[in-house]
């Protein structure tokens, strides 16, 4: 089934919530069919595979399908009725050139090594992780004695075993081995834990790293997560981890042998269970659960229940339960009796509703992991769990705090992020006085936290959190820059609605009537979100805004009032969006300009050069904004220098992109429009939208990749495009990555300077609704 899912996916398809194998495969076989010739490649396959129960069609060349499989065993290729390829293992010379390639300069230019070294790459068989992750060991180490003891060791592990697999690992365990700290072997052993081909989160996998103790207490959490990603770097730089990403975060990855090594060490000492990612359905029989296991590893099956009538499992060493990702709806009440020294329980993503009474004698407990658990309303009493340093129950169903949870006086992380949550006791909070990592967001009718609540937590670094009104953020925020206090991360909001807030350091307001001089900002903002305020006008009358030193983010939606962002006035001599990056405005029925000086004149643009506005701006991103008819003005143009792209959508009276002056308009010289570092320019439904620039203007923006045109049928040029290295007169060019999307009709419509320019964009066009076609039929392919 997992790989039935696999092919789907790779195919963009879905085979939803279907369960029966063989309606699975009848549904992948029509997918694969839809595709037509295609080559499906199955990587590191152990064992046969039946092509008909997966619904993979018969390669033939009638229907022009062919598979690839790799595989290390012979018998599968046999089963499969496989043409054999054999891949040899590398030559002495391309494993020498591959070894020195990764071990560094200095052992490459020591011919004193070279003998040893190159028997101790002889003895990694030609085989390429081995090779490369004994550059990774021995890399930096240019004593030749212990070049000769690494030599000895590995020709002893060879030695001692029969088999290639065998083999493979007692290599690669030399490389563990090496590792000199115990704890960093943990960090290492941990990653096993993860089903295989995994991408791990790093900042997930540091957490869970300090959530067992692998890394040392330290004065704050970010050191220990510094150390954290020092780890990492160690394990990578001995390549016994790799680089990823996983929806834009770094990630690491074990590959396929590595992990092989890991669990041979793990089913020993210390001894784990991994069960990680196999699909299972049922929880492992009770034979399975022996006395010795540390660390249990169940996350990313399919296990509905765990059946009533089990004995409870007898592991009295076991230190770790991972159930995550399971859709375990209930846990025998008896369950966690014989797991006296259990100190990390995590049930994430689970649909379980309520715990069992056993969790509360869990006295070694030191995380309870319940994110995501959607369906969770409850908890026992927690009053015995005085070991407990790490409590997340994010986006639970809880409607009050757990019983018991002001004696956990050790706890250092609490996320609350809980909309059902109606309130929590005032006496709660300023007790759990060693927290570093605090979440609270109660949503609905509930009237949030007052200050009084967050600011005796001397040691916060990280919190997250929204308060009654705005007279408490300001209380806060005062606090914070009085007592210099920890806080590196927050994103702190007021009232009910509030944008998405994405930064590290984050204020949002919403729903208060706001006019700027009372609300207080913390100097260090990233991120200000404005929604619902109805009774500001102009976000630069934010008076404590001038202060803020770092703004990089501005959203600002839903304001009835706001008329311009940005007003200028001549005695202005610095601004606070210097390094504004990204600006969104959306739902804004007054807006009429987004900068705006006071005595317009020919002091502009020195007033501009002085406060260098938008000058690290890279993003605008205009949407229902009815009001405004120009979106940046000419004048702006030498402060956009970083912009890199603009989206404008449903303005109803926009008619132009970049305002020249009045004195440009009526002149025949040429206007440049010099934006070196545009990429996306994208304009959608803008029913009086007649020009991107004035008639003379001409872009200089060879960074252009992509110009997405929607709904604009007053739109009936694009202004000529001037090379950077060119002699300054338009010509028939465009920029090199350019791609133009719109509907055939607009583009038969425009009218253009010069008909050569229309032929060297021509072959630029692609049909919006032809595109959109195609991808509407790859889906469902």
């Amino acid at each position: 089934m997992k790989l039935q899912d696999d092919i789907a996916s790779a195919l963009k398809g879905d085979l939803g919530n279907e369960k029966d194998k063989v309606r699975r495969a009848a549904i992948l076989l029509e997918l694969l069919k839809k595709v037509g010739k295609h080559v499906l490649i199955l990587d590191d396959v152990w064992d046969k595979v039946s092509l008909e129960e997966v619904g993979i069609p018969e390669p033939s060349s009638s229907n022009g399908c062919k598979l690839v499989l790799t595989t290390r065993s012979e018998q599968v290729c046999k089963y499969m009725g496989c043409k054999v390829t054999q891949v040899k293992p590398l030559s002495e010379e391309e494993a020498l050139i591959l070894f020195l390639n990764k071990v560094g300069p200095t052992i490459v230019q020591s011919p004193t090594l070279m003998p040893t070294l190159r028997l101790a790459v002889k003895e990694c068989a030609g085989l390429p992780l081995t090779v490369v992750v004994l550059a990774g060991t021995m890399k930096g180490e240019d004593d030749p004695c212990i070049w000769k003891n690494a030599l000895k060791e590995l020709k002893e592990r060879v030695g001692m075993v029969e088999g290639i697999e065998a083999e493979v690992i007692e290599r690669l365990k030399f490389s563990f081995d090496h590792l000199k700290d115990v704890k960093l072997k943990h960090c290492f052993l941990y990653c096993a834990l993860y089903p295989e081909d995994f991408p791990i989160c790093e900042d997930e996998l540091i957490e869970c790293w300090i959530d067992e103790g692998f890394i040392d207490e330290m004065n704050t959490r970010q050191e220990m997560k510094d150390k954290g990603h020092a780890i990492l770097k160690k394990l990578e730089d001995n390549c016994l981890l790799e680089n990823g990403t996983h929806q834009y975060q770094p990630c690491k990855k074990m590959h396929d042998a590595v992990r092989d090594m890991a669990l041979s060490i793990t089913s020993i000492n210390p001894r784990y269970m991994i069960q990680a990612g196999l699909q299972l359905e049922r929880l492992p029989k009770e034979e399975e659960w022996i006395r010795d296991i540390e660390k249990v590893s169940l996350r990313n099956n399919s296990i509905s229940e765990i059946p009533i009538d089990m004995s409870p499992p007898k592991c009295q060493l076991l230190t770790t339960l991972l159930l995550g990702r399971n859709p375990i709806k209930k846990i025998p009440n008896s369950f966690f009796v014989n797991m006296p020294c259990l100190s990390v329980i995590d049930l994430s993503f689970t649909n379980i509703e309520c715990l069992p009474d056993s969790i509360s004698e869990l006295k070694n407990l030191t995380a309870l992991l319940l994110g995501a658990c959607e369906k969770l309303r409850a908890l026992p009493c927690l009053s015995k769990l005085q070991r407990l340093k790490k409590l997340d129950l994010n986006l639970t169903s809880i409607e009050k705090v757990p019983e018991g949870m002001d004696m956990l006086i050790n706890l250092r992380y609490l996320n609350l992020f809980v909309y059902t949550l109606k309130v929590i006791p005032t006496r709660v909070l300023p007790k759990l006085s060693h927290l570093q990592h605090l979440q609270v967001y109660m949503h609905g009718e509930t009237k949030g936290l007052k200050a009084d609540e967050v600011v005796p937590l001397q040691k916060l670094e990280c919190f997250y959190g929204r308060f009654e009104n705005m007279h408490e953020l300001n209380k806060f925020v005062s606090s914070m820059q009085q007592c210099k206090k920890n806080v590196i991360k927050y994103q702190l909001y007021v009232g009910l609605f509030s944008l998405v807030a994405e930064g590290e350091r984050v204020v949002s307001i919403n729903d208060l009537e706001i006019v700027g001089g009372e609300l207080m900002l913390p100097v260090d903002m990233q991120e200000l979100n404005i929604s619902y305020c109805h009774y500001l006008r102009n976000v630069s009358h934010i008076s404590s805004l001038k202060n803020v030193v770092d703004l990089r983010v501005c959203k600002i939606g839903h304001c009835e009032g706001i008329e311009c962002v940005v007003s200028f006035s001549f005695s202005s001599s610095t601004h606070q969006f210097q390094s504004l990056q990204c600006l969104l405005l959306i739902d804004l029925p007054k807006l009429s300009d987004v900068i705006k000086v006071e005595g317009y004149g020919s002091a502009t643009t020195s007033i501009l050069a002085s406060s260098a506005t938008f000058s690290n701006l890279k993003d605008i991103h205009i949407l229902d904004c009815p009001s405004i008819m120009t979106l940046l003005p000419h004048w702006l143009l030498p402060n956009l220098q970083n912009l890199e792209e603009i989206t404008v959508i449903n303005c109803e009276k926009l008619v132009e992109i970049f305002a020249a002056e009045d004195e440009e308009k009526g002149s025949d010289a040429l206007i440049k429009f010099d934006l070196p570092k545009l990429r996306v320019l994208r304009l959608e439904s803008l029913p009086e939208l007649k020009s991107i620039c004035s008639k003379s203007g001409v872009m200089v923006c060879d960074s252009l990749q992509l110009i997405d045109v929607d709904n604009c049928d007053k739109l009936k040029r694009i202004p000529p495009f001037v090379s950077f290295v060119g002699n300054g007169q338009p010509y028939a060019h465009a920029p090199p990555s350019l791609k133009i999307m719109s509907s055939t009709q607009w583009w038969e419509s425009l009218e253009w300077d010069d008909p050569n320019f229309k032929n060297v964009l021509q072959p630029l066009q692609q049909d919006r609704w032809f595109l959109r076609r195609q991808s509407y039929m790859n889906v469902e392919n």
